[in-house]
């Protein structure tokens, strides 16, 4: 049996007539379809795709688009580009699901036109073309037809006019009537597509709002919000750890848990198993006689109190990001109340979570395989919807690669039905493959494996795969120097340089990017055993004092350059280019119209001065191109004078190991 061809409806029925066009290749599109392309509210969706079809007709092609569960589609034109090769554009600024196609037909004025012209040109003594004619004057009369079905009358009465004057005119005569442009125009608006072809299967696009494009990222310990190791702040005391945040560029605060925390097994300092009366447990045993996932930990306060710090963010234009993690101390009510929603061992106990060599005797996690799997999977989605009607839009879900593909993509949709603004970050350090998976079911923004990318071929390899390949389409990456969970080799000891420049990496290659509290005082004490903070605060009230000033400046003109230039909020206009250092790193953010290119050059090295000539693309380099020009480092506002494509630089960790140019021209102020 052969394969039906991808412009085949499978309900042949539904058909009025065979399809007339191929239409192939269409782009961007993730499965034939089966997921949505992701884009920003207002920016566009670029479409391609191969059209052609027997014969030598002239075509006609369009893009269509519409809100899902909408019949009536919305259409821009195409434009062919060479070799089959067609491209159209269509721009969505309402939130949600969208669909898109491509639609194609033969344009009959046009193919007759054509002919027509030949056949005049070649024209001898004695010969007529009177059929010819004929034709073209009963295409214009249709066009005529659908104009006035269309509610246009004096349209339709033009396009009458040029059918009667074209009927028994001379050749030479047609032939200036239907070069007229205002006719030709009107001749395409009413052309006859009942013959059109449309493509199969429709093509998804989920429009999200800014954020999910581009966003900074705080995460703090909301009871370690006064940085005291005597006391349990309290959400009303966050207020200020926001302000502070906030005045470092920052827009998103993420907080972990904030739900009571179960007593049983509860882990001491350090993830000890003994635990003292002292000790606060870890924010991700979520659960006690004091609730579960509805509530809020007593010691931090209530649910109104929850309500309010996140109405006060708004109003400084910051939102408050809550982690969703789907763990249970032995202590949650669901444990009580549904006990065949956990994994039940042969002796009747609940298995607790693990993650050889690690054990987490305090948490257990749920089994979204258990028989009353509906029940529990409307559960989780019971809980989205109750804190974003609380006012929560955007959550970071933790490790939702060890949960079922489909329960996300099903979570994901039914919360977008009631909140399209909501936005989703997966907490997934896994597999490629999966992590892909969750970003193409809707997670809107992908934690990466550049915590871990230190060298300059590893880091331009994986950039430009996020930026250059298939996943631009769907994978958002943020880049996290470091988290709670991770202290990356390159911070473990390091100095104020090396964290500068893992800040510099993430904020100025990705738009979206975070840190997690601490990082801004340069703190690095490892754990002897792990991969992660001694003394980590995951188990502990935490003493820090919050007025250092750390490298505080520098993560502020870091995000006040991300916040005021928008070359920073798109990925696909970052190039990297070359410079003959192995230590020095340089990438170029184009501007629009290549009026002002930014230049982005890294010292790798913390402990070292590199120096080397970096070679700018041609485009980068103001016009004319022959003369000198100015490049201002926007850290510092110092200004260079460069000139052609190859310029000398030089980077000491210590006092400068970034610079941030401005491309200017030698006549800029």
């Amino acid at each position: 049996m052969t394969a039906r061809p991808h412009h085949f409806p499978a309900d042949k029925s539904s058909l009025a007539h065979a399809p007339t066009m191929v239409i192939s290749n269409i782009w961007p599109a993730l499965e034939g379809g089966r997921y949505a392309v992701k884009r920003i509210a207002g920016t566009p969706v670029t479409v391609w795709a191969d059209l052609f079809r027997d014969g030598h007709g002239k075509l006609r092609a369009v893009v269509k688009w519409r809100k899902r569960g909408v019949s009536a589609w919305e259409e821009s034109p195409m434009v062919h580009v060479g070799n089959d090769r067609w491209r159209g554009e269509f721009t969505v600024v309402e939130l949600g699901e969208w669909e898109y196609t491509v639609e194609g037909w033969q344009d009959d004025f046009q193919t007759w036109r054509h002919e027509f012209e030949r056949k005049a040109a070649a024209l001898k003594p004695g010969e007529s073309l009177q059929t010819e004619s004929i034709e073209g004057a009963i295409i214009l009369e249709e066009s005529a037809r659908l104009a006035e079905q269309g509610g246009h009358q004096a349209e339709a009465e033009v396009l009458r006019r040029a059918s009667r004057a074209i009927y028994d005119a001379a050749p030479q005569d047609v032939a200036h009537t239907v070069d007229d442009s205002g006719l030709q125009a009107l001749a395409a608006r009413w052309t006859n597509r009942s013959l059109s072809t449309t493509a199969v299967p429709i093509y998804r696009v989920l429009v999200e709002r800014e954020r999910a494009g581009f966003s900074a990222w705080y995460e703090f310990f909301p009871r370690g919000a006064e940085g005291r190791a005597d006391r349990h702040s309290t959400l009303r005391n966050c207020l200020e750890r926001i302000r502070y945040a906030k005045g470092m560029g920052f827009n998103v605060i993420y907080f972990p848990p904030v739900h009571p925390i179960g007593t049983s097994h509860r882990k001491g300092k350090d993830n000890s198993l003994t635990c003292t009366a002292d000790d606060v447990g870890s924010p991700w045993a979520i659960g006690s006689g004091e609730g579960g996932h509805y509530s809020i930990h007593p010691q931090l306060g209530t649910v109104a109190d929850f309500e309010w710090l996140v109405r006060e963010a708004k109003e400084l234009g910051m939102e408050i990001a809550m982690d969703f993690a789907i763990n249970c101390s032995p202590d949650h009510p669901y444990v009580q109340d549904h006990p065949d929603w956990f994994f039940q061992r042969p002796d009747g106990t609940i298995k607790y979570a693990e993650n050889p060599p690690k054990k987490y005797q305090d948490i257990y996690p749920l089994n979204f395989h258990c028989k009353d799997w509906r029940n529990l999977w409307q559960e989780m989605v019971r809980i989205i919807l109750f804190w974003a009607d609380k006012g929560v839009k955007i959550f970071r879900v933790d490790n939702p690669h060890t949960k079922p593909v489909a329960f996300w993509e099903y979570l994901m949709s039914e919360v977008r039905l009631q909140h399209p603004d909501v936005i989703f970050l997966a907490e997934a350090f896994t597999r490629p493959r999966m992590m892909e998976m969750l970003a193409k079911i809707g997670f809107s923004q992908s934690y990466t494996y550049f915590t871990w990318r230190t060298h300059r071929q590893e880091i331009m390899e994986y950039v430009n795969e996020l930026a250059h390949s298939d996943l631009r389409e769907y994978f958002r990456g943020n880049f996290w120097p470091n988290t709670p969970d991770i202290l990356a080799h390159p911070l473990v000891n390091g100095s104020p340089a090396v964290f500068m420049i893992r800040a510099a990496l993430a904020a100025t290659t990705m738009p979206n990017w975070g840190i997690y509290s601490g990082f801004e005082f340069c703190e690095n004490d490892q754990h002897p055993d792990r991969e992660e903070y001694r003394n980590n605060e995951k188990y502990e009230l935490k003493e820090r004092d919050w007025k250092r000033p750390g490298i505080r400046d520098f993560l502020t003109k870091l995000n006040h350059i991300r916040n005021t230039h928008g070359e920073f909020r798109h990925l696909s206009n970052l190039h990297f280019v070359h410079v003959d250092h192995d230590r020095l790193l340089a990438f170029v953010k184009a501007s629009p119209h290549r009026q002002a290119d930014l230049l982005v050059i890294i010292n790798l090295d913390p402990a070292h001065l590199a120096e080397g000539t970096v070679n700018l693309p041609q485009e980068s380099v103001p016009e004319p191109r022959d003369v000198p020009y100015r490049v201002r480092d926007l850290l510092t506002d110092d200004v260079y004078n460069w000139h052609g494509t190859a310029n000398w630089v030089s980077l000491d960790p210590h006092s400068k190991p970034v610079h941030i140019f401005r491309i200017e021209s030698s006549d800029q102020d």
